[in-house]
C-alpha cells in the first residue's frame, strides 16, 4: 500500500481532498494515520492488509451502538471501506485531539461507563457476529451469560490456542471443569449490559475537553464485570473509577472474587495472538476456580 493509494481511498470515501497524511500510533494490528482534509478537518484512519473482511464494518457498527447511549464517548464514524474487492480496507473516524485529563477524569469514566452498561442490550450476544482483536467471534445470542461466555468466547478461544500449540493440552481438562461450573461461578443473574468488549486502559483516551473517550470496541451484550475486569488487567487505572462506578451502578455480591474469572477471556486472546507468554497467568486463574 502506498500513501498515495490510501489518500485516494480516503478522499473518495469522504468526498474531500486529503492534503496531508501522517503516521500516528494505532495499536498492534493496524497502521494508523492522521489525515488532514482540504476543509481543515482531521480524521483518524486505521488500515491493515491483514484485517479480516467485515472487521471494520463490525467495529463501526459497535461504535454506533455504543454512541447511541450518549454515555461514554466514542469517535463518530466518517467512512468504512471494508469490501473484499477493495485494494485497501480501513476505517475513517473522528479525530480525537488529545489533552491533559481533568481532575475528575477517573470519576467521569466510572460514571459514564456505568451508564453505558445500564443502557443494556437485547440479549447476551448481538444480532451480528464480530471480531475480538481481529479474531472472528460468534455473537449468536444465548439465554444466560454463563452459556454465552463458555460457548461463544472461552471454549472457541481455548481450542484455537491449543491448536496453535500455545496452550498445553493439560489445561483443557481444568477448563472443561470450569465450564461445567460456570453457572455457579458467574454470580447472581443480571440483565445483559452494553459492553465495550475490549476495554483495556490503552483503549481509554483523554479527549480535547480532558474527559474520557473509548476506542476500538468489540461491542456486544454481556456481563458488565467483563469490562471492569479488563480495565484492571493491563495498566493501572485510578481506583476512583471503580468507586464512582459502584456508586452509580452497584455491583453484585462477590464481584471481587470474579475479577480473575472475567480476565480469562482477554488472557486467552493474548495467548492466541502473541503466544505462550501469557499462559502462566491463564493457568493460575483457571486453577483458582476448579
Amino acid at each position: 500500500m502506498t500513501t498515495a493509494a490510501l489518500e485516494s481511498v480516503v478522499a473518495s470515501a469522504l468526498g474531500r481532498e486529503v492534503v496531508a497524511l501522517e503516521s500516528v500510533t494505532g495499536g498492534d494490528i493496524n497502521d494508523a494515520y492522521r489525515a488532514r482534509l482540504s476543509n481543515d478537518r482531521s480524521v483518524f484512519v486505521k488500515t491493515s492488509s491483514q484485517a479480516p473482511a467485515g472487521s471494520y464494518r463490525a467495529e463501526a457498527d459497535g461504535l454506533e451502538w455504543l454512541a447511541a447511549t450518549d454515555t461514554l464517548r466514542v469517535p463518530s464514524v466518517a467512512a468504512v471501506v471494508d469490501e473484499l474487492d477493495s485494494p485497501i480496507r480501513g476505517l475513517v473516524l473522528e479525530w480525537i485531539e488529545p489533552a491533559a485529563p481533568r481532575a475528575d477524569f477517573a470519576d467521569e469514566l466510572g460514571r459514564r461507563l456505568a451508564r453505558m452498561h445500564r443502557a443494556g442490550a437485547a440479549a447476551f450476544g448481538l444480532d451480528r457476529d464480530g471480531f475480538l482483536a481481529g479474531i472472528p467471534v460468534s455473537n449468536q445470542p444465548c439465554a444466560t451469560w454463563a452459556e454465552f461466555c463458555v460457548t461463544r468466547r472461552l471454549d472457541p478461544m481455548l481450542r484455537q490456542a491449543v491448536d496453535l500449540g500455545h496452550v498445553p493440552r493439560s489445561l483443557v481438562m481444568p477448563f472443561d471443569r470450569l465450564f461445567d461450573r460456570m453457572h455457579d461461578l458467574a454470580g447472581e443473574p443480571e440483565d445483559p449490559a452494553r459492553l465495550h468488549g475490549d476495554l483495556w486502559t490503552g483503549n481509554v483516551m483523554v479527549g480535547p475537553d480532558g474527559g474520557p473517550w473509548a476506542v476500538d470496541p468489540a461491542a456486544f451484550g454481556g456481563h458488565r464485570e467483563m469490562d471492569l475486569a479488563m480495565l484492571r488487567l493491563f495498566g493501572t487505572p485510578d481506583e476512583r473509577t471503580f468507586g464512582t462506578y459502584a456508586e452509580e451502578f452497584p455491583l453484585s455480591e462477590g464481584w471481587a472474587d470474579r475479577v480473575e474469572l472475567c480476565q480469562l477471556l482477554p488472557l486467552l486472546v493474548h495467548v492466541v495472538l502473541f503466544g505462550a507468554g501469557y499462559v502462566d497467568g491463564l493457568e493460575r486463574r483457571v486453577r483458582r476456580y476448579v
